[in-house]
């Protein structure tokens, strides 16, 4: 029985009871999260108009709109032509590119960045010691050793930086921290640009990829990641000093 003085909440198909007045558009994204978790919503499905899931929902289209507009944001759905939502293939590069355009934009602090860098480049480093096939072992090696023809080309030497951390990130085979790692390497690149102009810094980088090669190489998970710790030091240190030169220079 319904006591007195309330109404009975009346009750939806599509995602279960009528939602409360409270964080409206918060609650929406969270049962449509909840669909898709839970298989209700695969990717490729088309959600409903805005007016179905409006009666489904028992809302506005307001909230209901600033829900939809936050998982597109998100990278979970996508608008269509006609105004319908799809959700996305749901793939770690697509739900990682809000993040990336939020380290983009904001004030860029060199510790902070390195610390991130230190806490998801060393798991991919530990994954890839233990999961790389011997294939990717040997192009980890190869890119490393390379990399010694490249002193004093600072443009080559970017290249191969790249195609060495990303072999890494290959034989880790995890997708979602590769993600992570490829937006957080792409943070600052302006000012390490600088800093692969600075006398020295080359060669002591690539050094440094030799023995985190090395230890890949053998299945040395430690000196993997104390190697490649060392390195991201050296990396920060760099950058630091990258940035007083362009500090100079304004």
């Amino acid at each position: 029985m319904i006591a007195a003085g309330k109404q009975q909440k009346p009750k939806s198909e599509f995602g279960g009871g009528a939602l409360e007045r409270r964080s409206i558009s918060e609650q929406v994204a969270n049962r449509i999260m909840a669909m898709i978790k839970s298989g209700n919503l695969k990717s490729g499905d088309r959600l409903p108009t805005e007016q179905q899931m409006g009666i489904a929902f028992a809302i506005s289209r307001p909230p209901l709109r600033e829900a939809l507009k936050a998982l597109t944001l998100m990278g979970v759905l996508e608008s269509r032509q006609g105004g319908r939502y799809t959700v996305t293939d749901l793939s770690p590069s697509r739900l990682v590119a809000p993040f990336n355009v939020m380290l983009s934009v904001t004030d860029y602090d060199v510790q902070e960045h390195l610390e991130a860098r230190a806490v998801v480049d060393l798991a991919l480093v530990r994954f890839c010691v233990e999961r790389a096939s011997p294939e990717q072992r040997q192009r980890i090696l190869k890119l490393a050793i390379d990399g010694r023809a490249f002193h004093d080309d600072p443009v080559a030497f970017r290249l191969i930086d790249i195609e060495f951390h990303q072999a890494l990130n290959d034989g880790a085979h995890h997708q979602l921290l590769t993600a992570l790692a490829q937006g957080l390497y792409d943070v600052g690149l302006d000012v390490r640009r600088v800093a692969s102009g600075i006398p020295g810094v080359i060669e002591k980088s690539v050094a440094q990829h030799c023995e985190v090669a090395d230890a890949v190489a053998v299945g040395d998970a430690e000196a993997a990641v104390a190697a490649y710790r060392r390195h991201l030091e050296h990396v920060r240190d760099t950058t630091i000093q990258s940035m007083a030169i362009v500090n100079q220079q304004q």
